[in-house]
């Protein structure tokens, strides 16, 4: 495996999950509000939003043969699977703030950890503080805005919750000298199975959010007030620290190298990542790899696999409890539930008693489960905002206009409410995907993201550069045939890209090139996509 496949898991993939309504919710006619109404088909819902960090789609639900995450299928069994999904940009803070604020990056501001969004771009409403304005008990466990400067040391608690947002005692650790080598002794490495009982505190930061997520369910049930619950789970991050039984899922022997692994020939060189927070972990370092193109040993690319299988397991119990508890509350046929990661969606019938979550033991449970159903439309995670909003029958946010900064509530995504009754149609009429019908949408979405460089080649700080070090900024369009990308001369003084100054390109054609390996910006007439990026950005 080459060193840029693996760091692909840059809080790159997404997943969004909604459980389901009751049947009829998202139907056409009187008995359905229009989007922005002040009603939708969730009026009066409570949402509980689970944000994990950093999880590609190695999900039985999105066809990993081998992977066990059966209580995360489960949910995708209830729901409705957005299978193309994308964040606006691949770095966790600016990822988070983003669709918590329904903002692009270049009106956050943000591309970096550091600098505090109501500060430096503007006093933007987020979308828990949305909802906390109407009437929500909104709270926090875990990781949901990144800690740090980017929320003001305060997950932007007082503006956004009810209440001071909860982090794990455990949190402190994640990246101090756990992880017990071979000889003993105890390292920071990648590669991180442990004996929780040995862990400070006798635990791990995503069992202290569970517990602490349970016990809020509880009073939220005490107390019947409407509730915005906002969970977030840390692995499957590095580093790959998980409880070490979890290893035993996955036998060395069944892992497989990176189907595609190597540097595609055309790629430019600043598209590259060197993945330099990988390199700075002891047992990655000890191997000597050479900077920036030397591929991983063998032998360690399948220690880093299993691992990450085993973390995605370890998450997926920790979902399992979560989801069970809003059984055990009586809370499953209230709340929407969504489920992504930081960097595609669900909705279906549940009959009402029923228990919707019975927990799944990954190490007795054999095979997934597949989403109820499935969109393959490109929509983005900035879409987020007016998506809950609408589907929990409050006023949509306005559309952003062409500037923003000044505007306190208003988003640059839209509502994906109208998918859910298409999704709803196909379930019924069985079908597999949208066609031509008239209930289909005929116009093609696309996803914009973006991605700064200090560079034009790979830098000690490629992968993460501070504002002030930005150079160059590179600005992606995805649609269902293909991704193009241009990386452009980038101010980072004024925030602004000048497209006059253009050092790379890339395009891939997906349908023949669904890994990306060739690029043909250079072999083919571009300027249709350079000018649909440009007219987008202007907008």
């Amino acid at each position: 495996m080459a060193a840029a496949r693996f760091c692909l898991c840059l809080c790159l993939f997404l997943f969004l999950s909604l459980l389901r309504l009751p049947r009829g919710a998202f139907a056409a006619g009187p008995a359905a509000a229009a989007p922005g109404s002040g009603r939708g088909p969730g009026d009066g819902m409570n949402v509980l939003f689970i944000i994990v960090d950093d999880l590609r789609p190695v999900l039985g639900c999105y066809g990993d043969k081998l992977v066990k995450s059966p209580n995360i299928d489960q949910l995708a069994s209830q729901s409705i699977v957005f299978s193309n999904a994308y964040a606006q940009q691949a770095v966790c803070a600016p990822s988070r703030v983003s669709f918590l604020t329904g903002r692009r990056p270049d009106t956050t501001r943000l591309y970096d950890f550091y600098s505090y969004w109501r500060v430096h771009a503007g006093n933007y409403s987020t979308m828990p503080q949305y909802f906390k304005e109407n009437g929500y008990v909104t709270l926090s466990v875990g990781k949901v805005f990144h800690p740090g400067v980017s929320s003001n040391y305060s997950d932007d608690y007082p503006y956004s919750w009810s209440i001071p947002p909860f982090h794990p005692s455990a949190e402190k650790h994640e990246n101090d000298k756990t992880c017990r080598g071979e000889d003993g002794k105890l390292y920071v490495n990648l590669v991180c199975p442990v004996d929780v009982t040995e862990m400070p505190g006798g635990t791990l930061p995503d069992i202290q959010s569970t517990e602490e997520a349970i016990h809020l369910l509880n009073i939220m049930k005490t107390n019947r007030q409407k509730f915005f619950l906002a969970v977030g789970y840390h692995k499957p991050h590095i580093p790959l620290r998980y409880p070490q039984e979890f290893l035993k899922l996955y036998p060395l022997e069944n892992i497989t190298l990176a189907p595609d692994p190597w540097v595609p020939k055309k790629l430019p060189s600043v598209a590259y990542n060197p993945w330099m927070d990988i390199r700075q972990r002891d047992d990655v370092e000890a191997l000597n790899v050479s900077f920036p193109y030397g591929p991983l040993p063998d032998d360690f690319q399948r220690k880093i696999r299993q691992s990450y299988y085993a973390a995605v397991s370890y998450l997926d119990v920790q979902i399992g409890l979560l989801l069970n508890a809003l059984d055990n509350v009586g809370l499953s046929h209230n709340t929407i539930v969504v489920f992504t990661a930081d960097h595609g969606m669900t909705t279906s019938p549940v009959s009402q008693g029923a228990r919707v979550f019975p927990y799944l033991d990954p190490f007795s449970h054999t095979g997934g489960s597949a989403p109820q159903g499935q969109i393959e439309k490109v929509v983005e995670l900035v879409s987020l905002f007016s998506t809950l909003a609408d589907l929990a029958g409050l006023q949509v946010p306005p559309a952003c206009p062409e500037m923003s900064f000044g505007v306190v509530l208003c988003t640059e995504g839209t509502s994906l409410v109208r998918y859910f009754n298409i999704s709803e149609r196909m379930v019924e009429e069985g079908k597999e995907g949208c066609d031509d019908t008239d209930w289909c949408f005929k116009e093609e979405p696309f996803a914009f993201s973006q991605y700064p460089r200090p560079a034009d080649t790979p830098q000690w700080n490629s992968d993460k550069p501070k504002l002030k070090d930005i150079r160059i900024m590179g600005y992606s369009m995805r649609t269902i045939d293909y991704r193009y990308t241009v990386w452009v001369q980038f101010d980072p003084n004024n925030f602004s890209a000048n497209f006059e100054d253009v050092h790379a390109g890339e395009l891939y054609m997906m349908e023949n090139d669904p890994n990306q390996d060739y690029n043909i910006y250079n072999n083919t007439i571009h300027g249709w996509f350079f000018q649909k990026i440009r007219d987008f950005l202007k907008h």
